[in-house]
């Protein structure tokens, strides 16, 4: 884990998925996709666990630098001084396959067509609509 003092401002930052880690640095603030909407952390932010949705994770100053990566699904943990997140998936915007990303939010329309009235499969076609649009808007850089 990366190592700050606890005066420092500074929040430890760890991403893993369930076969890489893939970040271990330090940030002045950190933007989350939970599944109610983007959250923001900074130092001293009160204890929280929530569910991740699709979208960005953003990291500003400290040993991060500014970077951003691809996340869906998952959980963070955040606590004052270092924040935990624990993704399904998660890939850097240049690891972002676009042709795959586009046949994927292809698929999810062609689930939302087949949906009809089952709100089942609705949900599950808006869920691979909105993670293929994220993916793609984040490899592109159009990301909000």
């Amino acid at each position: 884990m990366a190592e700050t003092s606890t005066n420092s401002g500074l929040l430890n930052v760890r991403l893993v998925t369930p076969d890489r880690v893939l970040l271990d640095a330090t940030a002045e603030a950190v933007e989350l996709p939970a599944m109610t909407g983007y959250i923001e952390a900074l130092y001293g932010h009160a204890p929280f666990l929530g569910e991740l949705g699709a979208g960005e994770v953003r990291l500003h100053g400290g040993t991060s630098g500014d970077q951003k990566f691809f996340v869906a699904w998952g959980f963070a943990e955040v606590l004052p001084e270092r924040i935990t997140i624990l993704a399904e998936t998660a890939l850097r915007p240049s690891e972002i396959d676009i042709a795959e990303a586009r046949q994927e939010l292809e698929e999810g329309e062609r689930l939302w067509q087949q949906a009809g009235d089952d709100g089942n499969k609705y949900d599950e076609a808006n869920g691979v609509t909105r993670r293929a649009e994220e993916k793609l808007a984040s490899a592109e850089g159009r990301s909000t």
